[in-house]
């Protein structure tokens, strides 16, 4: 009789972060906004209620983002718009309500450190690098990893092992969901978001391409075999259509081959001596749970009423196991 596999939940910091900022209209006692905060912590309870994990992750990106892809093409990611609350708090000015939400994300930091949870804010790397070498790590290997994030990108790391919880979308994608959404293949994902483009990261693609284009017009990339750029410009190149599509894409190799490279996912971009920390850091992890802490830190927070007795137990358990191996 075969058992049930660990499961490893991994959660896309900032992107929780940021949806619980923008949504949660709580005040502290004081009349500040803590809906970041309060909200980060009632989007943990869920997730674990949801997953009921043997190990949680939280990745923040690094400060400064991706050196690397930042090096590639300096307009990565410029012009996105600040995040900023959806309802005015006449009390604050720009400048607060900035200091408020850094202050609201550092606190968050500090409760994830006092909870049987392992967290990576590496600098001048993203968290999308930083999931996707754990998705791919030995110590992993045979574990469920369930990665919670909206971003797209992700996609492309979904296989047996590895499934993309999308909460905005509130969509469950593994591979057969994948390819039934958008006609690609998880190994074939970067590149047909080559083609496409991301607009959110300023990295434009060929034009007239879209997911239902690609689908289309490129149907073997829904087969698991990875394809090459080289092999799809030849196969627009030599198709005979007259269709646009296939010139626009033969045309801007140059485009998607610079795409690919800032999106792909499949090597992560890191160092050797960052994979070696991340590495050293989940296999020597204390799993010590202060609830003591947590519990004095929410009530100086201004919200020792929420009820987080799902999520407390949950940490209990992962807290008794962890130490139980470690014994």
């Amino acid at each position: 009789m075969s058992s049930e596999p660990k499961r490893l939940l991994i959660i896309d910091a900032l992107n929780a972060y940021l949806r619980a900022y923008i949504v949660d209209p709580s005040l502290s006692t004081n009349g500040q906004p803590i809906g970041g905060l309060k909200g980060f912590i009632k989007i943990l309870q869920k997730l674990v209620r949801d997953t009921n994990p043997d190990q949680i992750v939280v990745v923040w990106d690094g400060p400064n983002g991706s050196k690397k892809r930042k090096s590639m093409d300096k307009n990565y990611k410029e012009g996105r718009k600040p995040i900023r609350l959806n309802r005015a708090f006449h009390n604050l000015t720009e400048d607060e309500e900035l200091q408020n939400k850094m202050w609201q994300q550092s606190r968050v930091i500090e409760y994830l450190n006092h909870m049987p949870i392992m967290q990576f804010m590496m600098p001048e790397i993203e968290a999308d690098d930083v999931i996707a070498y754990i998705t791919t790590m030995e110590y992993y290997q045979g574990w469920q990893k369930i990665i919670v994030s909206n971003d797209k990108d992700f996609m492309q790391v979904c296989n047996d092992e590895t499934i993309l919880l999308r909460p905005t979308a509130k969509e469950l994608l593994n591979t057969a969901r994948i390819i039934e959404n958008t006609g690609v293949h998880p190994t074939n994902m970067a590149l047909a978001r080559a083609i496409i483009g991301d607009a959110s990261d300023n990295l434009p693609g060929v034009k007239g391409a879209g997911f239902k284009t690609v689908q289309t017009r490129l149907p073997f990339l829904k087969e698991e075999k990875t394809y090459t750029i080289d092999e799809v410009i030849n196969y627009c190149t030599e198709s005979g259509s007259k269709l646009k599509f296939y010139s626009n894409v033969a045309q801007n190799k140059n485009l998607i081959q610079h795409n690919y490279k800032m999106m792909q996912l499949y090597a992560p971009q890191m160092s050797v001596q960052s994979k070696i920390h991340v590495k050293e850091s989940i296999e020597n992890f204390e799993c010590d749970f202060n609830k003591t802490e947590v519990l004095g830190m929410m009530r100086n927070d201004g919200f020792g009423e929420l009820n987080w007795e799902d999520l407390r137990t949950i940490l209990n358990r992962i807290s008794r196991e962890c130490l139980d191996n470690e014994n």
